[in-house]
C-alpha cells in the first residue's frame, strides 16, 4: 500500500532508485514487491524502466465506487439539492487529514468546479472538512490537526487558533462555510453527515464561484443542505435510500 501511494501521488512516474531512496527498503526487498504490484496489474512498467500506476487500480476503484453504500444512499438526495440551487454538489468523507469527494453532482450552470471525484482536500479550509470534524470529539480532533499543516492558500485559510473557534460555531448551527479560504473565488455552503457510531464522518456542500454565491445567498440555502445532510445520515444508519 505504501508503494502504491508513493507511485500514485508522484507528480510523474518513478525509476527504481527514486523509489528506493523514498521508502528505505532493501533492494532486493523492495524489487520483489515491485514485480509483484506489475505482475497484479496495479503498477506499470514503461520501457524507460519508470513505474506508474496500473489499469487495474481504475478497476478496482470504479468497482468500488459503484458499490459504495453511503454514495448510493446520498447521490438522489444530491440531485434533489442540485436542483434546488442549480451548483454544483459534493460528498466527502474524512480520510486522514484529508477529504476524499465521493461524488459530485455538476452545477447547470456555465461556469464549472474544477473538482473530480476521488480527489483529496485540505479538511481544515473546505466546507466539507469542517462540517464533518464539528461531529467528533475534541480529543479526535485534536489527533487529526496534529497531523495538518496549516498551509495558507488564501487570505481567509484558517490557522489552528481560528479553526477551532469555527468548529464551536458550526457544532451551534450544523452549517459549515467556506469563505474562500481554500481557493480564492469559490465559496460553498456545507453540512456534517455521518453514520451512527461515526465509523465515517463527512458532509455535503453547494459550491460554486464567489461572484455569484454571495454569502447571503449561501446563508439562505443553509437550511436545506442541513435537512438534506440529515436525510443521508438517516438512511445510511437504516441502509435505505429515500422513500416513495
Amino acid at each position: 500500500m505504501v508503494l502504491l501511494d508513493m507511485v500514485a501521488y508522484a507528480e510523474g512516474p518513478l525509476r527504481f532508485t527514486d523509489i528506493a531512496a523514498a521508502s528505505g527498503q532493501p533492494r532486493g526487498t523492495l524489487h520483489r514487491q515491485l514485480v509483484h504490484l506489475v505482475e497484479e496489474g496495479l503498477l506499470e512498467l514503461d520501457a524507460d524502466g519508470r513505474y506508474s500506476t496500473g489499469l487495474r487500480l481504475l478497476e478496482l476503484a470504479s468497482r468500488s465506487w459503484a458499490r459504495n453504500e453511503l454514495r448510493l444512499v446520498a447521490e438522489p438526495y444530491l440531485r434533489e439539492l442540485q436542483d434546488l440551487t442549480g451548483e454544483t454538489v459534493h460528498l466527502g468523507v474524512i480520510r486522514g487529514a484529508s477529504v476524499i469527494y465521493l461524488d459530485k453532482v455538476e452545477g447547470r450552470q456555465p461556469v464549472r468546479m474544477y473538482s473530480q471525484i476521488g480527489n483529496a482536500s485540505p479538511i481544515y479550509c473546505t466546507g466539507v472538512g469542517k462540517a464533518a470534524l464539528s461531529l467528533l470529539p475534541d480529543d479526535r480532533i485534536d489527533a487529526l490537526l496534529s497531523e495538518v499543516t496549516f498551509q495558507r492558500f488564501t487570505p481567509a485559510t484558517h490557522t489552528h487558533e481560528t479553526l477551532l473557534a469555527e468548529i464551536g460555531e458550526i457544532r451551534r448551527n450544523c452549517v459549515a462555510f467556506d469563505r474562500e479560504e481554500h481557493e480564492v473565488g469559490i465559496r460553498c455552503v456545507a453540512a456534517p453527515i455521518s453514520s451512527e457510531n461515526l465509523s465515517y464522518v463527512g458532509g455535503i456542500s453547494v459550491t460554486g464561484p464567489a461572484y455569484r454565491l454571495t454569502m447571503e445567498r449561501l446563508e439562505g440555502w443553509a437550511e436545506a443542505v442541513r435537512q438534506t445532510a440529515n436525510r443521508i445520515s438517516a438512511g445510511i444508519r437504516i441502509g435505505l435510500g429515500p422513500r416513495p
